[in-house]
């Protein structure tokens, strides 16, 4: 029984269960923003589950291709692929059942168009940027981000069969939140990167220089989630919600330029995390009020 439930703990880690939580809430206001907070009950659960199990299973390819850096970082090495706790072939067969089982559920109970979206999302996140964007270019965030800014638009799209402006605007705000977010973990992180030899900007450009664009990103990201606003999308209880937390979050990014060591890599990391969680949670109240 002991070793069930070991051996399920495993894979569920290898879902990166943390980063799904926060993917999951997102799409979860895509939805209920694009319904008015009325989505379709069937479309609203396999929806979520199909686009939460594609994701899931583009994370378990993350960890398969990336064993050999996983190993050489303190912060992965424990990861169950790295310590053989799962072998390679039983995570295939485990991403493959994900994939399989969440495209049947998109294009049972949603539609074509959310399953294309979050295919293509999936191939890019899984191979195209695991495989090759990360090694490429000290910008692997910039564009990598991407994907993980996807899951709003995959929501709307699942209750509405449509890609509207509106939902491009949630995708740019986690776009622009993506680069800051990272870049304080990789600072944070900057000699086990170096050590795999991961081009992450702090390893390539230097740290200073990863504190000065972290500053530039977050005040870029107080003006993207401004947008939202002036287009109408959302009324007063946003807008005094997003300047608040953009204030919080410029102040710890610019303590963190002017400070001389790195102690305040992880306090803003850890706060991004906190930041686009309230600021959906923002969204979702805001739209209920005025629904």
């Amino acid at each position: 029984m002991i070793n069930i439930l070991n051996s399920w703990k495993s894979y569920l880690e290898l879902t990166k269960p943390g980063v799904q939580i926060l993917l999951f809430a997102s799409c979860i206001s895509g939805m209920l923003i694009a319904s008015d907070f009325n989505p379709q009950i069937e479309v609203f659960i396999f929806g979520l589950l199909g686009i939460s199990f594609l994701a899931a299973s583009s994370a378990v390819i993350n960890h398969l291709f990336d064993k050999e850096i996983d190993a050489k970082m303190s912060r992965t090495s424990s990861r169950p692929i790295v310590t053989g706790k799962i072998s390679k072939r039983q995570a295939t067969i485990f991403a493959s059942a994900l994939y399989f089982l969440g495209s049947l559920m998109l294009i049972a109970f949603a539609n074509f168009l959310t399953w294309l979206l979050t295919t293509l999302t999936f191939i890019f996140y899984a191979f195209i940027y695991t495989r090759y964007l990360k090694f490429m270019t000290s910008q692997n965030i910039v564009i990598g981000g991407l994907a993980g800014a996807m899951p709003p638009l995959l929501g709307w799209a699942a209750v509405t069969n449509s890609i509207e402006p509106n939902a491009l605007l949630l995708v740019l705000i986690i776009l622009v939140w993506t680069p800051p977010h990272f870049w304080a973990l990789a600072i944070h992180r900057v000699e086990d990167y170096a050590e795999a030899e991961v081009p992450m900007l702090p390893v390539q450009k230097g740290v200073e220089f990863t504190k000065l664009h972290i500053l530039l990103y977050t005040i870029l990201l107080i003006v993207v989630t401004v947008l939202p606003y002036a287009v109408e999308m959302f009324k007063e209880v946003y807008l005094v919600c997003a300047l608040l937390l953009g204030a919080i979050f410029l102040n710890l990014a610019i303590r963190l330029k002017i400070d001389g060591s790195n102690k305040l890599a992880m306090p803003t990391f850890a706060f991004s995390i906190w930041y686009l969680a309230a600021l959906f949670a923002a969204m979702l109240v805001d739209s209920y009020i005025n629904s």
